[in-house]
């Protein structure tokens, strides 16, 4: 919820909001599980890389990407 509308961050700055850089995959896992999307907009995180990264909600890399759109991030 810290990543306002229009913004994306990396899995690894929420891993250092934790206070541990190393915890980047278990956030990609803790936010495969939010069943709040819309409210805990984990469509917001990326990788490092500025690759999106994986999305397991219903629709996918495809919601990920329509979401971001609607932003106008991508």
């Amino acid at each position: 919820r810290l990543i306002p509308y229009g913004k994306v961050k990396t899995y690894g700055w929420v891993a250092e909001k934790l206070s541990n850089r190393n915890l980047s995959r278990a956030v990609g896992n803790a936010l495969g599980k939010n069943p709040l999307l819309l409210i805990v907009p984990c469509h917001r995180v990326i990788r490092s890389d500025g690759k999106l990264g994986g999305f397991t909600s219903v629709g996918g890399l495809k919601l990920k990407r329509f979401l971001l759109k609607l932003e106008k991030i991508l």
